[in-house]
């Protein structure tokens, strides 16, 4: 009998993310037919509007599917927006019932909202929601690979890494030779592993070669809660204070302290667009010494307060 896979589009999904989980399916009937087969399922059975406005049918509600062999929940920006205890009972139901559950995406808050994960299992999700991810549930294990197929856990960062999850998940079942071939059909010149980065490296992503800077954008990446003086990050890559700026004034054509204050922006944003974290609470993750001082850095960034960049969003 075809493996059989039900997807749970959550409003608002990621279509690349879908398209790419399912076309390596097709393909892999196509060569040897029979192997897979796949329904749509949604909340009530109704069409699923995707994050780029796409809709597509739905085969199923949640409610009607029993005895599942593997669930992909999908989502997009703001996943628990449509979370019901429902939802996660029927998850929970059928990973106890013996289902493969998986996380697309940001189909990893629903799966952990309904109580699938736990501190001993590696879990992920796509990058831009991880430190919203992390603020909500501090107790669980996440990482920035591709993808984690952990026993009857799986989770993946979304977009284009769903082939490469897909890929190595019909590799496992039905050999090397099959995943390659599928690979060929998308013009893929390889399959990435699941240890391949997510995101470029710093140097692609700034276009910056210095060494030191790229040590220095490194840190101030993972120092957003308590950011560093300039100082401090000149004392961690063995310069003087002077030399950072002119790194920063020559490659960059900014500042430390400029740099620094727009990731600790982006980052406040991710969180204001994907949590119900209340803005104080955002405030203080992000580094910020006050609600006030935060709401204004916010504006001039922005041109929005925080409260309304939020609401306009949802």
């Amino acid at each position: 009998m075809p493996e059989e896979f039900h997807f749970m589009l959550m409003p608002g999904f990621s279509a690349l993310g879908f398209m790419s989980a399912v076309e390596p399916l097709r393909v892999a009937n196509r060569f040897r037919p029979n192997l897979y087969r796949w329904r749509i399922v949604s909340r009530d059975g109704a069409p699923v509007v995707a994050s780029n406005g796409i809709s597509l049918n739905a085969d199923t509600a949640f409610a009607q599917v029993e005895h599942a062999h593997t669930i992909f929940v999908i989502a997009g920006f703001d996943p628990l927006a449509c979370y019901t205890r429902a939802l996660g009972d029927w998850l929970k139901r059928e990973y106890q019932r013996g289902a493969t559950a998986g996380g697309i995406d940001t189909g990893s808050f629903v799966l952990a909202e309904a109580g699938l994960f736990d501190a001993s299992h590696a879990l992920t999700l796509h990058w831009e929601a991880l430190a919203a991810f992390q603020e909500r549930y501090p107790h669980l294990k996440t990482t920035q690979e591709l993808f984690e197929i952990d026993a009857r856990r799986i989770t993946c960062a979304g977009g284009t890494a769903s082939i490469d999850m897909m890929l190595d998940l019909i590799g496992r079942r039905h050999g090397a030779d099959l995943a390659a071939t599928i690979s060929e059909q998308f013009v893929l010149s390889r399959i990435r592993q699941r240890s391949d980065r997510q995101r470029l490296e710093i140097a692609a992503r700034y276009g910056v070669h210095n060494r030191k800077l790229i040590q220095v954008i490194g840190t101030m990446e993972h120092q957003i809660e308590s950011p560093l003086s300039s100082d401090a990050l000149a004392r961690e890559v063995g310069i003087t204070r002077r030399q950072l700026e002119r790194l920063f004034s020559t490659i960059l054509d900014d500042t430390p302290a400029r740099f620094h204050l727009r990731l600790r922006l982006d980052r406040a944003r991710e969180l204001l667009q994907q949590t119900d974290m209340t803005v104080a609470a955002i405030c203080a993750a992000c580094g910020f010494e006050s609600p006030s001082h935060f709401s204004r850095t916010y504006r001039a960034q922005f041109g929005v307060s925080p409260r309304s960049d939020r609401h306009a969003q949802r």
